[in-house]
């Protein structure tokens, strides 16, 4: 169910963004010829042999650099080691083995963790070069494996190592009646609080399972609503070395938790109101496609007056105005107000994110929506959409065929997405609209 994580790190430079977007088939992190470039984390899904893991992409580490930029991105580094089930060490061939290699090296051993070495920018087919063999005074247990991100080479060799150090789950791999949800939102928002809660109330937990190498906590529940695995972002091992910003902390926190969910959970604690953390929380979900429930904890500590819901409802959807579907909910963890209401908003959203219609009542939509409100024109042009079909789910995402993706205006797009919630529904889960012109394979989200 939980889905290993694998992180890339090395000194900046050695080509460690070239390799994840070729390992997850899509140019996701900046790629340019300067050290620094990828500051942050960056987080996607990776497969090899059926085997599914999360990919983190990090900042180059300069173990002894001062400067503040090298400093965070050392810090976001480390914060990805400490989550890592997995790490993947690069190195670059045409550099040699450097001081700096030697000392993450060191760091790394440290962790405790699996070690994959991989020589970079072995780009000549043939005998393996001198310096390549210079990367055995590293020490580690597995052998280094050359390999050249540019043109993939040596990449099979690298994921079947990866997936070899892995630990997956098998036993609730083939559960497919388990909703996974990510309770997300800044710290002390009472994460933690709302889960005991649901597990008091239910009595039935299956199984409390503490994350061995991630801060994460599974908690999994069956009741008569069904069985779900609460993934709790709150806890974080005290003792580990990393920096502690708590900001990048629960950020990083949640964007693990989101990539594993079917729905999120958003905690807002009601005292703070929605805060720009979580903000940007809230957007990491909505990015992310995930179906959302905005949970107001602590609505017990707040006094209230005829229109205080009326207008704390206006005030989220002010500061979250970009996801109106996501339904809010007013609890308390301490009390138990509310909680067990929660059981069925899940059902529901989960199972709206996972709606499908089929292509004829999309047309029949279409052709309504497109009667009473006018596609828009310029310069004596006016917009033809032809077609609408639905291509996945989770979130539900459509594809409209028009003759010109620059006349269709967000403004459209936004007037045909408002049509499909009216018509069908798609509570609490965001829509993807996708427009293609017709005769050409370009897609634009």
């Amino acid at each position: 169910m939980s889905k290993p994580i694998v992180a890339i790190v090395g000194r900046p430079n050695v080509g460690k963004s070239t390799l994840f977007n070729k390992l997850i088939g899509e140019r996701r992190s900046i790629v340019e010829d300067t050290p620094g470039v990828t500051r942050d984390r960056i987080y996607a899904e990776a497969e090899w042999n059926d085997r599914r893991f999360i990919l983190v992409d990090t900042g180059g580490i300069e173990p002894k650099s001062d400067e503040v930029i090298l400093k965070q991105m050392r810090t976001q580094a480390e914060i990805a080691i400490a989550t890592a089930d997995v790490i993947i060490f690069m190195c670059d061939v045409r550099a040699g083995l450097l001081a700096d290699d030697r000392d993450i090296a060191v760091m790394l051993k440290k962790s405790g963790k699996p070690i994959v070495v991989v020589v970079n920018k072995v780009d000549k087919v043939g005998d393996l070069p001198y310096e390549f063999y210079e990367f055995y005074e590293l020490g580690f247990d597995r052998e280094p494996i050359a390999l050249s991100s540019l043109h993939g080479t040596g990449s099979g060799d690298l994921l079947d190592a990866v997936i070899e150090e892995c630990r997956f789950d098998d036993s609730d791999s083939d559960d497919e009646n388990v909703i996974n949800v990510a309770v997300i939102g800044k710290p002390n928002a009472g994460k933690s609080s709302i889960i005991n809660r649901m597990c008091g109330e239910e009595r039935v937990i299956v199984s409390d399972i503490a994350g061995t190498t991630r801060d994460a906590v599974d908690t999994k529940i069956e009741n008569d609503h069904g069985i779900y695995n609460f993934i709790d972002t709150a806890g974080i091992r005290r003792h580990s070395k990393v920096e502690d910003r708590i900001e990048k902390f629960s950020v990083l926190r949640a964007n693990m938790a989101i990539e594993r969910a079917d729905v999120c959970l958003l905690m807002i604690d009601a005292q703070d109101g929605v805060t720009e953390q979580d903000e940007k929380i809230a957007g990491l979900a909505h990015e992310a496609g995930k179906a959302c429930i905005i949970v107001i904890n602590k609505w017990d500590a707040i006094e209230k007056e005829n229109n205080t819901v009326k207008e704390y409802n206006k005030k989220i959807r002010t500061a979250l105005a970009y996801m109106p579907y996501a339904p809010i909910v007013y609890v308390s963890a301490l009390t138990g107000q509310r909680v067990a209401n929660i059981y069925e908003m899940i059902n529901e959203v989960y199972a709206e994110s996972r709606r499908r219609i089929t292509t004829g009542v999309l047309n029949d939509l279409l052709n309504d929506a497109t009667t009473r409100v006018q596609p828009p024109s310029d310069k004596g042009k006016r917009l033809k959409v032809y077609y609408m079909t639905q291509t996945s789910v989770a979130p539900p995402t459509f594809v409209i065929f028009c003759n010109s993706e620059e006349l269709f205006h967000f403004s459209y797009r936004r007037y045909i997405e408002n049509c499909l919630r009216d018509t069908f529904g798609f509570n609490g889960t965001p829509i993807k609209i996708v427009i293609r012109q017709r005769g050409d394979d370009s897609t634009k989200v």
